[in-house]
């Protein structure tokens, strides 16, 4: 069976992350969908409720499993039986920072990693500027799935 991790801060996923997965998903048998945990970051979402989010917005997709991973990838990879690595580039800078992880990764468990160039649409997104444009009161709907977008809104609102 061929399996492969998505990893990612998800706070909140994007289209673009969504672009991603559901690409793996055409190419593996099962991609786990890993958020990770950052103790030094204090997100917008807790790590359960990204999980339920992308649990939503991955429902249709019958071969993706959500799940949440703290310390090194390349543990949870050994541990789960993982073979490769999904990650989505945007950018040179992406591909700069992506290229050395990746050969880390390979070097250290023998994990390899495919870096998927994202669909151009989605190339300016990121997590954070989604999280600031809809602080300020900016659009952000065709940017997210339909539930984190709602998830999003009722998110600010609590906090005003």
């Amino acid at each position: 069976m061929r399996r492969a991790v998505c990893p990612g801060s998800y706070d909140p996923a994007t289209n673009g992350h969504l672009d991603v997965i559901e690409r793996a998903a055409n190419l593996f048998d099962e991609v786990v969908v890993a958020v990770l945990v950052n103790k030094s970051k204090q997100g917008m979402f807790t790590i359960s409720e990204r999980m339920q989010l992308l649990q939503d917005a991955t429902a249709q997709l019958p071969n993706v499993r959500v799940d949440s991973w703290h310390g090194l990838l390349t543990d949870y990879c050994k541990e789960q039986g993982i073979q490769s690595i999904v990650k989505g580039l945007r950018s040179v800078s992406d591909f700069d920072y992506e290229l050395q992880m990746a050969q880390m990764n390979r070097e250290i468990s023998g994990v390899e990693t495919l870096l998927m160039s994202n669909n151009p649409s989605y190339s300016f997104l990121s997590s954070s500027l989604v999280k600031e444009v809809a602080t300020y009161g900016g659009d952000v709907t065709d940017m997210v799935p339909p539930v984190v977008h709602e998830r999003l809104l009722a998110r600010l609102a609590e906090r005003d």
